[in-house]
């Protein structure tokens, strides 16, 4: 049972660590889009998600060849993602595209530290273990897309969230490497 909810835990806080940039981002597109179209695009947005979950299933099944530890190097990615943060906190993201497409594509785009993540994570278990962790993103996507379209109308939590991230999603990206290094048994 504790294995469970570690299981879950891990899911949960690769989905939200990973997904935070693209909070701040499919909310600008979000409120530049057009209320009639905005269901388009946040559909749009969890079929980009879905192709990163195919990618990081796909990926890690053809490396299947490689010992377990071996994912242990995919730690790199969210600590040079926490680097690149910091190194780029003062810059600002407005989104100014618009649209199925460019939801599509910028999902895609900032899903580098989503497969990267995700990848070993997906390839520490077996079938039950992967979906488990399918489940938690299905669920959390479905939050996400929510959370998303409320954030659009409340402009405080959206400077909020500026103000912070600057700071937080370093961290977040420092807590991910971490976690790859226990999901894949290392430390």
């Amino acid at each position: 049972m504790t294995s469970l909810l570690a299981l879950l835990v891990v899911s949960l806080v690769s989905y939200v660590g990973t997904m935070s940039d693209n909070l701040l981002a499919f909310s600008a597109q979000l409120a530049l889009t057009p209320e009639e179209k905005r269901g388009a695009v946040s559909s749009a947005q969890s079929a980009g998600v879905g192709v990163l979950v195919i990618a990081s299933l796909v990926l890690g099944n053809i490396l299947r060849i490689l010992p377990l530890a071996a994912f242990s190097l995919c730690a790199l990615a969210p600590w040079a993602l926490a680097v690149q943060a910091v190194r780029h906190r003062h810059d600002g993201y407005v989104s100014s595209r618009r649209g199925v497409t460019a939801t599509f594509v910028s999902t895609l785009a900032l899903g580098g530290d989503n497969v990267a993540v995700w990848t070993p994570l997906l390839r520490a278990g077996g079938f039950i273990h992967g979906g488990v962790v399918l489940a938690v993103f299905a669920g959390c996507q479905i939050l996400f897309v929510s959370l998303a379209r409320r954030l659009v109308r409340h402009p405080r939590i959206t400077q909020w969230a500026e103000r912070v991230g600057h700071w937080a999603l370093p961290l977040v990206y420092v807590l991910l490497g971490v976690v790859i290094l226990f999901e894949t048994r290392v430390i």
